[in-house]
């Protein structure tokens, strides 16, 4: 079952594109994002269909499988 997770993070778009890329080239990588209050969403990188990132006055990303 797909499911969407939003995080929303002081990180820049660039710097979470970076985390995923370095996830993906990781045998059994995971992506780990660190949300504004200090809690963090692990995902295995071979589970994440796509990746949309949104940045305004508050960023959120967000995230889910096909």
């Amino acid at each position: 079952m797909a499911k969407e997770v939003v995080v929303e993070t002081t990180l820049s778009a660039e710097e979470i594109e970076r985390s995923l890329i370095e996830a993906f080239q990781t045998e059994n990588g995971v992506f780990v994002l660190t949300d504004e209050r200090g809690g963090r969403v692990v995902v295995p990188a071979a589970h994440v269909g796509y990746l949309e990132i949104a940045e305004d006055d508050a960023r959120q990303v967000g995230f889910g499988t096909f």
